[in-house]
This record gives C-alpha cells, sequence and structure tokens, in this order.
C-alpha cells in the first residue's frame, strides 16, 4: 500500500472509531433521559436541560473525530 492508501485508512478508522463512542453516548443519555422522564415527569425542564447539555459535549467528540480525519486526509 501507498502513503495515500494509508492515510484515506487512518482517515476512515479515526473518523469511524471517533463517531462510535458518541453515538453510543448519546443513546444511552437519551435512555437514561426517557427512563428518568418516566418515573418522574414534573423534573421534565433540569432534566432535558442537562440530558442536552450531556450530548453537546458528546457530539463536540465526535466533532473533534472529523476534524483529525479532514486533517489526515488532507496531509
Amino acid at each position: 500500500m501507498d502513503a495515500e492508501a494509508m492515510r484515506m485508512l487512518g482517515a476512515g478508522l479515526a473518523m469511524g472509531l471517533g463517531a462510535l463512542g458518541p453515538g453510543v453516548g448519546i443513546g444511552i443519555l437519551g435512555y437514561g433521559a426517557m427512563q428518568a422522564l418516566g418515573r418522574n415527569p414534573e423534573a421534565r425542564g433540569p432534566i432535558m436541560t442537562n440530558m442536552i447539555l450531556a450530548i453537546a459535549f458528546a457530539e463536540a467528540i465526535g466533532i473533534y473525530a472529523l476534524i483529525v480525519a479532514i486533517i489526515l486526509a488532507m496531509l
């Protein structure tokens, strides 16, 4: 394999594996929030606020992986 193919493979792996964690994390966050809302519907405001904040942090990690993949693809 030449250097270009290895670089593209690295970029693909960086994005694929870098999106796997946030994807699973967001799914678990959504599941937990829906469980909490089912148990205590009156606490909707704080639960949703915390869920959206945690999802934003998880999504940021996916964006970091995208940036790394783009940088690897452009080198």
